[in-house]
């Protein structure tokens, strides 16, 4: 195994807790009683309803279809009925509902017709996209970016290089290290197929110098295959935050992914080992992602890592690790310590993007000060931001500049938050100010997408209403007729006048009076000018 120190910028050394779940098995949580789908569990739009409530549905069954292309279809995670389709709760910083599939389980846990996919390598990269995507796999490290999409930009743009993610650089998350130990064949084979799907001439598997159980099972799995060259294993040190996407590719190859770009853009793809590890399933037996491992740790009496099916509550993963009654003075973290969110209620789901649930007593909050400019933000930034300087814009509502001083760059490790000597929660304000620009974006891309079915609806009217008079003379035809028509006009109105005068027995042409010029006469006058 090769080791690698890190290469990029600022980061912190923290300590990490993991000792408390790392070292026990990981434990497979109970059916629950009730099954909570939200359509939306990844980066994209959330995928649309297929099921009807009272329908009977088997474990894998597709039961929502993805909209469009950043999309990925939702499987049932058991058997059973379906009860409900409408919103509920879930896991989301601002406490949202959001619409959901509700299953009531019958206990028999039967499997829908899966099939796997034989000899991988003789199938073609665009169908183990495909594969990937029917199976509903996204990133499992938590940002839950569609993996088709991912693969399929990837192929396009050449990537050389594939890094399987197993540096889990958060303190307390032990859930990839878990996977690793005890799924290690999965992650290796994964590996070798999403390389196959991108066609990477280099694949790299990444973990952290803590993590030498994990880092020996791989060593073995690789060991004990013929083509276990074809991957290289690679310890980088345990300093937050090394398991960032960005970060870890200049620690593994020395490219810096540019401001506003990513990693395929350095020939680089990167992906986490649960996702590997799904891969292998799709392939191998053509099972769709219906369940996940998940940290259970900090404040309880058993914390360890769980085997949870998606939907389940998380108020039941918390009573396989701890009984006592969840108190005031206790809170629950959506995530880990740094980048993780509060959860505002145990009932919500499991999703595909929850790694991790931290039970901690709730800390005081503490007053914010003004900045003082002191500059530790901006020291230990690991994308080279200016932390101070986008908490002022995004205080001004100055949301214009603040993209333009690469708030979108911003990983929101919480790196800045934690140094800050006036406890100003820089994270929150930034992601507030990244869903405040992005919803004005969606806005005005609805007000465009209305202003142009506005216009092709005009437009079609218009054809439909002069195809029904029938067809149209030329255009210069039309204007020697609105002239011809136009001078008309004015005669009839000079002869009307002459009559009156006549009849009133006033001279033709009084004092001040202009003659008034008929189409006969005058320069450029007649059909035949211009």
């Amino acid at each position: 195994m090769k080791f690698a120190e890190a290469r990029f910028f600022g980061g912190l050394s923290l300590p990490t807790y993991k000792a408390l779940s790392r070292d026990a098995d990981s434990v497979l949580v109970p059916l629950p009683e009730r099954i909570t789908l939200p359509l939306q569990q990844h980066i994209g739009l959330p995928a649309k309803p297929m099921v009807r409530v009272g329908e009977q549905v088997y474990k894998g069954q597709p039961i929502a279809q993805p909209d469009r292309y950043v999309s990925v279809p939702l499987h049932a995670s058991t058997s059973g009925k379906v009860i409900d389709i409408g919103d509920y709760p879930v896991p989301d910083p601002a406490a949202r509902s959001e619409p959901c599939i509700v299953i009531e389980p019958d206990g028999d846990d039967r499997w829908y017709d899966i099939r796997p996919t034989p000899a991988y390598d003789q199938v073609s990269p665009a169908r183990m996209q495909e594969l990937i995507r029917e199976c509903g796999i996204v990133g499992l490290g938590g940002a839950g970016f569609p993996t088709h999409v991912k693969i399929r930009e990837g192929e396009e743009n050449a990537v050389d290089t594939l890094i399987i993610n197993g540096a889990e650089c958060e303190p307390y998350i032990t859930c990839d290290d878990r996977l690793v130990r005890e799924k290690a064949s999965y992650v290796v084979a994964g590996t070798r197929m999403i390389a196959h799907a991108v066609q990477a001439r280099r694949s790299i598997i990444a973990v952290e110098k803590d993590m030498p159980e994990a880092a020996a099972a791989l060593e073995q799995e690789l060991d004990g295959q013929e083509l276990g060259g074809e991957i290289d294993l690679i310890a980088v040190a345990a300093r937050y935050p090394a398991g960032g996407e960005k970060q870890l590719v200049q620690t593994l190859t020395g490219r810096e992914v540019p401001s506003g770009g990513l990693s395929i853009h350095v020939r680089v793809m990167v992906q986490n080992v649960a996702t590997a590890a799904a891969v292998y399933r799709a392939v191998t037996r053509g099972e769709p992602v219906v369940s996940r491992y998940l940290t259970v740790t900090g404040d309880v009496a058993r914390p360890r890592n769980l085997q949870v099916l998606l939907g389940t509550p998380v108020v039941d993963c918390l009573r396989m690790c701890d009984q006592r009654p969840l108190e005031e003075s206790r809170e629950v973290i959506c995530g880990g310590p740094m980048m993780g969110s509060p959860m505002h209620d145990v009932r919500v789901p499991v999703t595909k993007t929850i790694n991790c649930i931290l039970v901690q007593e709730a800390r005081p909050r503490l007053e914010e000060q003004p900045c003082i400019r002191c500059g530790r933000c901006v020291e230990v930034c690991p994308v080279r931001l200016l932390p101070q300087e986008l908490h002022r814009l995004t205080r001004m509502d100055a949301l214009e500049s603040a993209r333009e001083q690469h708030l979108f760059d911003c990983i929101e490790c919480g790196c800045c938050a934690y140094v800050c000597p006036s406890h100003i929660p820089l994270v929150k304000y930034y992601r507030e100010a990244k869903r405040a620009i992005a919803d004005w974006e969606r806005q005005r891309e609805g007000a465009d997408r209305a202003r142009k079915r506005f216009l092709a609806r005009e437009e079609r009217r218009q054809r439909e209403q002069e195809q029904s008079l029938g067809p149209r003379p030329p255009a210069s035809l039309q204007r020697r007729r609105a002239y011809v028509q136009e001078a008309a006009e004015r005669s009839r109105a000079r002869r009307r006048r002459q009559d009156a005068e006549d009849e009133g027995g006033g001279p033709e042409n009084g004092p001040g009076s202009t003659p008034e010029s008929g189409p006969e006469s005058g320069p450029g006058s007649g059909p035949g000018s211009g």
